[in-house]
């Protein structure tokens, strides 16, 4: 079978069992007593809408229930697909998976050393943030993973027909229960709600993701005849570590505390050795070897005779409890000095405790050698193989927690440590370049703090302090293994770097080398990026700890969402592009590998997408192995929730990383092609600079898109402005991105674009021939086409019509929607037109999906907008009843959200 023909069944799978389940819920419905509510709905047979319900409540939430479902449907299908595909047409066909890059790996001749080699050296880190996108409570996401498991359960062939009516039962009550259960927050979460919901993914979810992702690519590698004893231990295998922001992200975030940042780093490291606990005590149960039957080495039973004593009464009964089976005897031990750690008991000296994993990880070693040894190398490789895996990539820390603030932030926190100091010029802030760098190298030169420990300052100087004290609090307890890096948003200069070695030194933190990392968001810093890079790379701070490790990495981040914001699509993946390419050279210059951080969100407009697209796009010179991206908000339930589909995007993530880690290249830069590219994003960022510098754009703005509910919405811990101030540069780029997706315009997924690509095309005809080809064959150009007219794609001119009748100045309506669609029409055509044939011939699964979507959508805006006008005009009178329409509203924004599978 053909994978055209898979793919045709899959949509067709797509249909059937979302109208199976649609049937479900209306039997559901009906059975509860709203049966004009069922007929009502626009799926099914009949696609007409009872105006009865156009208004209410149960109708909107009806709706994104069956969004909801559909959602489900599509992520259980797509895994299906996948499966049958590699079924019957081998493992290699699914894009980006381990199969594929091994293929292609021999295909094109490659060394198995070689690979083997970059795939020891490889470090791979999700890092989970709450960025306010995830419009779900996490009740509702609960409900979510339980039906997914349903519908997998309903995969079976061989159910019996009361096996059958029992699981349909169960599908119904869920719905019932679903039904039953508030779809929306009615506060804010609590940060301690959101750190709960990434802990269900780091202990519940990442575990067996990793063990059946490597599984995946053991498999991939013995399909293809590569060397088995070159992937065989955990050592051979890429290394996977988690990272987290919740509890350590503190940019415009005023609830992040030092006390729960403290809480935060305890409670992983408690979650880490649980877990860990729980596989030790896993493997007494399989490793039941007797000495009557396997002959142990004398010297191994002495040493475990030798450590049991060494435990005194706890030793002896660890020993008693497996007599005759030296290896659950020896676990057991294990098991003794993980409890002491747990406990903290550090009365026995360090032999009692593990200080830290790699203790662990060695007597995990010495079992795995012993059973080689024994001859039991199979059962080495089926039974501690895991528990090594999970000490390896979790260690006793969980996750890397990340610390990040705003280089802002920081000046006021250093103004009010010398005010506090007695430094007569204070002033941090209103000083130059030149003299900030003078004021921080004097400093840097010596270790003296300048306040007394635990001397107030301010609330900006307490909570820094604060919060690096409780990062030190860790460390001097348990390593720095567990903290990931400190960032320093919006870093403009040198000086926002050196400024947290400062701020390090106060709390005597000066010496313990932790990552100081620049994050680059504004196109303005993506292409100064790299002259600070060499600063800071040569100042004596970094040169010492250089010096100082044989593998010294510095990680740079990058801000797809600011930089979006700042330039538009094109012109901030352009120059994220370049700025990977020039940065690496500079990591080249200084012989350091770069680490680069991507701060990717859901929608494409800031980052999101296929994780192997977006790898696949990188310059080719800018993988080091070594990497980092954010999963945020929404996305995280998107990708993780459901173990085959965490599996899936885990395995994309590492695989993509080692294809693009293994591209060789010249170094030369193709100057026609970079002329091109710097051409048109010059066309691009003008016009869409034209549209945002208008006059009367905030005034259009606020009123063509719901920004004024989303930011009445509790989707979120953090505040949707970074200050409180009203204005598009303070706005978070999150709902930047999801009030223009409420109101169908994606104006940030494309807006410029057009323009740019039509008077490039009128301008340089040969040129623009050209992209014809990189369409096809650049992976950067063709994965941003295809980002571009996906955005497109979800465009409705007829809604963002309807959203433009609430702008009161007809002049300014007509201008800027003119200036909108105009080049929406145009972005359209040239994209195609560039692609060679239409969407609809290139892109049916997407087709499809918006056919099946489209009717309930576009009923729900016109709902959406009548409640807007009505809210707006309360909300002016300051009528309480504005508060009714206003939860009706964020109803409205979860249920579309559901519709569209996008927030912000």
């Amino acid at each position: 079978m053909s994978l055209e023909l898979l793919k045709k069944e899959g949509i067709e799978k797509i249909h059937t069992d979302f109208q199976e389940l649609v049937t479900l819920f209306k039997e559901m419905l009906i059975s509860i007593g709203e049966e004009d509510l069922a007929e009502s709905l626009p799926f099914g047979k009949s696609k007409t809408i009872n105006q009865e319900y156009r208004s209410e409540e149960k109708f909107i939430q009806a709706i994104g229930i069956c969004f909801e479902l559909l959602n489900l449907v599509e992520e259980n299908a797509a895994a299906q697909y996948r499966r049958r595909a590699e079924t019957q047409l081998g493992i290699e066909s699914t894009r980006g998976s381990w199969g594929e890059a091994i293929s292609e790996w021999k295909e094109k001749g490659l060394n198995p050393e070689t690979i083997a080699q970059t795939l020891q050296n490889m470090s791979v880190m999700p890092v989970l943030t709450a960025h306010p996108t995830e419009a779900k409570r996490l009740t509702v996401l609960n409900i979510h993973r339980e039906f997914y498991l349903l519908l997998v359960k309903g995969e079976n062939p061989n159910w019996s027909y009361a096996e059958q009516e029992s699981l349909k039962q169960e599908i119904i009550s869920l719905m019932e229960r679903w039904w039953r259960t508030g779809e929306i927050y009615l506060e804010k979460p609590r940060l301690q709600d959101e750190r709960n919901n990434l802990m269900h993914y780091f202990v519940n979810v990442f575990p067996d993701a990793v063990a059946l992702a490597d599984n995946r690519l053991k498999e991939a590698w013995r399909s293809f005849g590569f060397p088995k004893e070159l992937l065989e231990w955990p050592e051979h295998f890429p290394l996977v570590h988690f990272g987290s922001w919740v509890g350590g992200d503190r940019d415009g975030h005023p609830f992040v505390t030092p006390e729960f940042t403290k809480s935060t780093l305890e409670l992983h490291r408690k979650a880490a050795l649980d877990m860990i606990r729980n596989q030790l005590i896993e493997l007494t149960v399989k490793l039941s070897f007797s000495s009557y039957r396997v002959p142990f080495p004398e010297e191994v039973l002495k040493n475990i005779e030798d450590l049991g004593n060494f435990f005194g009464a706890q030793g002896q009964k660890a020993l008693d409890r497996n007599p005759s089976e030296p290896l659950r005897q020896y676990v057991n031990l294990l098991l003794v000095k993980l409890d002491n750690t747990i406990e903290e008991k550090h009365d026995l000296g360090e032999n009692g405790y593990f200080k830290s994993s790699n203790d662990l990880a060695k007597e995990l070693k010495k079992l795995r050698h012993l059973l080689v040894e024994l001859g039991a190398e199979r059962i080495a490789k089926q039974t501690l193989f895991p528990v090594e895996r999970l000490v390896r990539c979790f260690g006793f820390h969980l996750a890397k927690l990340d610390i990040r603030n705003n280089s802002t932030y920081h000046e006021k926190a250093i103004t009010q440590i010398l005010v506090t100091a007695g430094f007569e010029d204070s002033d941090y802030a209103s000083w130059d370049e030149e003299k900030r760098l003078m004021f921080l190298n004097k400093e840097l030169e010596s270790s003296r703090p300048f306040l007394v420990s635990g001397t107030l300052c301010g609330t900006e100087a307490d909570n820094v302090l604060g919060y690096l004290s409780a990062v030190k609090h860790y460390i001097d307890k348990y390593g720095i293994d567990g903290i990931g890096s400190i960032i320093v948003s919006m870093t403009r200069s040198l000086s926002d770097l050196l400024l947290v070695f400062v701020l390090l030194r106060e709390v005597g933190l000066q010496d313990v080398r932790l990552p100081v990392v620049p994050l680059l968001e504004t196109i303005e810093d993506l292409i100064a990026g790299p002259d600070i890079l060499s600063d800071y790379l040569s100042h004596p701070v970094l040169q010492k700890q250089i010096k100082a490790s044989s593998k010294f990495t510095q990680e740079i981040m990058l801000g797809y969402s600011d930089s979006n914001k700042d330039g538009g699509i094109l012109t901030s993946r352009w120059n994220i592009y370049k700025a990977e390419e020039n940065l690496t050279k500079v990591g080249d210059k200084f012989g350091v590998d770069l680490r680069f951080f991507h701060g990717r969100g859901g929608t494409t407009s800031r980052g999101g997408g296929k994780i192997h697209r977006f790898l696949d796009s990188m310059p080719a010179v800018a993988m080091s192995g070594k990497i980092k991206m954010t999963v945020q908000g929404e996305t995280i339930a998107n990708q993780f929730a459901n173990r085959l589909t965490a599996t899936y995007n885990l395995e994309m993530f590492t695989a993509g990383t080692a294809k693009q880690a293994l591209i060789k290249s010249d170094g030369n830069q193709d100057a026609e092609l970079y002329n091109i590219m710097d051409n048109m994003v010059a066309l691009a960022r003008k016009k869409y600079r034209t549209l945002i510098d208008h006059d009367n754009f905030i005034a259009f703005y606020s009123k063509v898109t719901p920004i004024d509910v989303l930011e009445q919405s509790k989707i979120g811990s953090r505040p949707a402005r970074r200050t409180g101030q009203r204005s598009l540069d303070d706005l978070r780029s999150i709902p930047w991105v999801f009030s223009w997706s409420q109101s169908r315009f994606n104006l940030t997924g494309w807006f410029g674009m057009g323009e740019a690509l039509e008077t490039f095309r009128k301008q340089n005809p040969e040129d623009y021939n050209r992209l014809q080809t990189l369409a096809k064959d650049w992976p950067f150009f063709k994965y941003l086409l295809i980002q571009v007219e996906t955005n497109l794609l979800n465009v409705d001119t007829e809604i963002m019509h309807v959203f433009s009748e609430m702008v009161e100045d007809e002049n300014t309506k007509e201008e800027l929607m003119q200036l909108v669609l105009n080049d929406f029409e145009k972005c359209l055509e040239i994209i195609q037109d560039i692609m060679g044939e239409s969407s609809d011939t290139r892109r049916i699964a997407a087709t499809e999906n918006k056919k099946l979507r489209d009717s309930s959508l576009k009923a729900l805006h016109k709902i959406q907008v009548d409640y807007i006008k009505k809210w707006r005009e309360l909300r002016k009178a300051h009528s309480p009843e504005g508060e009714r329409y206003l939860l009706q509203l964020l109803l409205l924004v979860n249920a579309l959200s559901g519709g569209l599978k996008s927030t912000g």
